[in-house]
């Protein structure tokens, strides 16, 4: 980022500061009756969609080297070591203290020791990691988890006579963060069963897996986004839990909840401001072009060039849920599809995808769906909608690798779905892998990647021969994972006009039903 881009970026901040103290006059902040009566605040609906099931191999998480103690109810705290985490849903996981701070009511006393702890849960993805109080630290002698775990030990009492938490070594952190597969096991996994248990189970790459260099770069990654500061998102009705840190100003990047309005996306840090801005905000719908609509879903196309703030915030936001996203500020190169869902009130968001304006073949470059809105079918929807561009354009698309964990899965999904149909509804399986690309929209390398993961394809004679009956098709089908998308994009409905560039390919497309 240059210079001059970085010096435009802190103004922007700075304006946007500005004009939230314009809207919310010292006369609001004062009395809050009448900024309550003049709000239109919707009913909160709180959302909680991390799933206790989703495991992640993190790889060997560095500890930090400086000890941060407190001894409350003479139980030593220390930043680095592991310990028993009562968790919201009343379970009790081993958890690694990443780093302390002060509560929001004890932040005036300079003398008060630490009340709040953010905590790793050792194996499980980091988008679960959070701030929990003192009291959620719990004696592992007093759980009854601890009595099965023959890996833990309970060290000394310590000087003031109390009673210390059970803690591990760095060799059994190790081990539960890369488990080792067990001995007796009648036989070992091969490399697709292995890769499928491991995109089903969200188990990431560890480090020594990695090439040196992405190895380096994903551990820079973890050092600057390690510790999560906004706890909650508060956007329209919906309050909901954070998964991941997003590089807000200074100012923002550390509220425990930050308020947004769900139709211009402006944050803001205190809900007094949120309340007055609700009821002066006279936007309804995103900036830009709306070229779909059938019933209440609606999709704007947005440039990042014409509406460069709007779509800088929504890259904001969007990093609360996305580990690995790396556009912030850069917008200008891309368009942005934002997916809505309309009522009486307006054009409510429910998620996005971003395309880089002159990269054609790959048709998306981030795709997010809000998590009050995930697994109702929308992440489908826009996966479709952007292969329905695609073959606008008479391009065959793919997109920006690599995949989260959960795109992979939606994508493969797709994928799956729309092959099999292919294959179902052509009455034969004597395609080549060529003729499905070219039916289908979708790149021959994501084809044979998707017919790998069913077993539908073998190497032969130096290429990918697909191997599969009509009644194998059949069987797939029925499956759940496979079954038909509730929602799918109508193109009779979309009003969009590609722009002109030279074709990358001579792609033939099908229609699928």
């Amino acid at each position: 980022m240059t210079l001059t881009e970085n010096s435009k970026i802190k103004n922007q901040d700075k304006n946007l500061c500005e004009e939230e103290q314009k809207e919310s006059p010292a006369e609001e902040i004062k009395n809050e009756a009448t900024a309550e009566t003049t709000g239109k605040t919707p009913a909160i609906e709180n959302v909680n969609n991390k799933s206790n099931t989703e495991v992640a191999n993190v790889g060997n998480r560095s500890t930090t080297t400086t000890a941060v103690t407190t001894n409350i109810n003479d139980m030593q705290i220390n930043t680095g070591d592991i310990y028993h985490i009562k968790r919201a849903d009343g379970s009790v996981h081993l958890a690694q203290i990443i780093q302390s701070r002060l509560a929001e009511a004890t932040t005036s006393n300079s003398g008060s020791t630490p009340s709040e702890y953010y905590v790793h849960y050792v194996g499980l993805n980091r988008r679960l990691d959070e701030w929990v109080s003192r009291d959620r630290i719990t004696d592992a002698t007093d759980t009854e988890t601890a009595k099965n775990e023959a890996a833990t030990s309970v060290e000394p009492a310590d000087g003031n006579g109390g009673k210390s938490l059970k803690q591990l070594s760095k060799e059994q952190i190790a081990n539960l963060e890369n488990p080792i597969p067990m001995e007796n096991s009648d036989r070992k996994l091969t490399r697709n069963q292995k890769r499928r248990h491991d995109e089903i189970n969200h188990v990431q790459k560890t480090y020594a897996e990695m090439d040196p260099t992405t190895a380096a770069l994903e551990k820079e990654h973890e050092a600057i986004t390690k510790v999560k500061y906004i706890d909650k998102l508060r956007i329209g009705r919906f309050e909901i839990d954070t998964w991941y840190f997003s590089p807000y100003p200074e100012e923002y990047g550390k509220v425990g909840t930050l308020y947004v309005c769900e139709y211009c996306l402006k944050y803001m840090r205190f809900q007094k401001t949120y309340r007055y801005h609700a009821s002066e905000c006279t936007q309804r719908q995103p900036p830009g072009n709306e070229i779909y609509r059938k019933g209440t879903i609606s999709i704007f196309e947005i440039d990042g060039k014409e509406h460069k703030l709007y779509c800088q915030i929504l890259c904001l936001m969007a990093k609360l849920f996305l580990d690995h996203k790396t556009l912030y500020y850069d917008v200008e190169p891309f368009y942005f599809y934002v997916l809505c869902e309309i009522d009486k009130r307006g054009a409510h968001i429910v998620g996005y995808f971003s395309k880089e304006k002159e990269s054609p073949e790959n048709n998306v470059a981030c795709i997010l769906i809000l998590p009050p809105y995930q697994r109702k079918g929308y992440g489908k929807l826009l996966i479709a909608f952007s292969y329905e561009l695609s073959r606008r354009e008479g391009v065959v698309g793919s997109p920006e690798k690599p995949l989260s964990d959960l795109g992979r899965l939606s994508y493969r999904s797709f994928w799956a779905y729309t092959l099999l149909e292919l294959m179902k509804e052509c009455r034969t399986t004597t395609q080549s892998i060529k003729e499905l690309s070219e039916l289908s929209g979708i790149t021959q390398e994501d084809i044979i990647y998707t017919l790998q993961s069913m077993k539908m394809v073998k190497y032969w004679k130096g290429q990918h021969v697909i191997c599969v009956t009509p009644k194998t098709v059949m069987e797939h089908l029925q499956l759940p994972q496979f079954k038909k998308p509730t929602l799918t994009v109508d193109p009779a409905y979309l009003r969009w006009v590609p722009p002109k560039r030279n074709p990358t390919g001579n792609a033939k497309f099908k229609k699928i039903a």
